[in-house]
């Protein structure tokens, strides 16, 4: 479940401190997978952007002594950030750890592993991802997987949404075509009838005739008569 953590602070205070943390945490009881949660930062800047998210753990129970991370994700990578009057140890690994990862230590022993959900990531998206990281059918799911699948979902939504507006494309196209070929046809037959010279009249008439051809003039020219005797 993705939960917001907000600061309880005067107004000034607010007016300095920064965002809360988007964090998403698995519950305490639930099995232990490789990840704990899920964090979604707003810039890739961790000097700006550790001070609430280790204000949140803190607010969890968790003191964080030391954050790790994989600098293909992140373009600087400080050794140590001001926490609330402390410092915080920045490590980073390159092979050892999942670039969409971020690792919480702290020096009682703990440890805790965070999905990052990229800064620039949708509303709908990252909410996803951050539910995917605490989901507990999906426990052995890495941090780059998760990303994976999610990329494949926008991808697959995307080529659905352009498969069926080139079906309304085509409805269209053939609704106007069917609606050209009707007028056409309506002309064509108004045509004919305009050179016969018969209407629905004259129709009546041929058939209280009895049958008798029309004349070249468009009036029935009555019943042939009976042949004369051989």
């Amino acid at each position: 479940m993705t939960m917001i953590i907000e600061r309880s602070s005067t107004v000034r205070e607010r007016v300095s401190s920064p965002p809360a943390a988007r964090l998403s945490w698995k519950p305490a009881e639930a099995a232990r997978g490789l990840l704990d949660g899920a964090w979604w930062p707003r810039s890739r800047d961790l000097t700006a952007e550790l001070p609430a998210l280790i204000d949140a753990m803190e607010r969890l129970g968790r003191r964080v002594t030391r954050v790790t991370v994989n600098p293909a994700c992140w373009p600087v990578v400080p050794r140590k950030v001001p926490i609330g009057g402390r410092l915080l140890h920045v490590g980073w690994f390159t092979k050892e750890q999942d670039p969409h990862k971020l690792m919480l230590l702290s020096y009682t022993g703990g440890r805790w592993d965070l999905l990052v959900v990229p800064p620039q990531t949708g509303a709908a998206a990252a909410a996803r991802l951050m539910f995917a990281a605490v989901d507990p059918l999906r426990p052995g799911l890495t941090a780059s997987r998760l990303i994976s699948d999610e990329a494949d979902h926008e991808a697959g939504a995307a080529d659905e949404a352009d498969h069926e507006a080139d079906e309304a494309d085509h409805k269209a196209e053939e609704d106007s075509g069917e609606d050209s070929n009707g007028d056409s046809n309506g002309d064509s037959v108004n045509a004919a009838t305009g050179a016969s010279g018969s209407g629905p009249g004259e129709e009546d008439e041929w058939e209280g005739e009895g049958g008798a051809a029309p004349s070249s003039l468009g009036k029935p020219a009555g019943p042939a008569s009976p042949a004369q005797g051989m």
